[in-house]
Parts: C-alpha cells; structure tokens; sequence
C-alpha cells in the first residue's frame, strides 16, 4: 500500500466518522463497536 492510498482511507475514514458524530451523535460508531465486541467474545469462545 502506498502513503497516498493510505493516506486516502484514512481521510475518508476520518470524514466517515465525522458524518457520524454530526448525523447521528455517533450511534453508528457505538452500535459497530458493540458488534466487534460481540465477534471478538464469539471468536474468543471457539478458541
């Protein structure tokens, strides 16, 4: 990966998180990070 596709994802990633904060109060955010946490306790029962 190159600095200027990296450095792409993470402006989009950054103005992504931003619509959120600013649309939703950052609902999305929250409700993905509760699903990660969901996955990694699922994922650490089959370990």
């Amino acid at each position: 990966m190159t600095d200027r596709i990296a450095l792409f994802l993470g402006l989009v990633l950054a103005l992504a998180i931003g619509i959120d904060l600013w649309a939703n109060e950052g609902a999305v955010l929250a409700f993905l990070a509760r699903k990660f946490v969901d996955l990694v306790e699922w994922t650490s029962f089959w370990r």
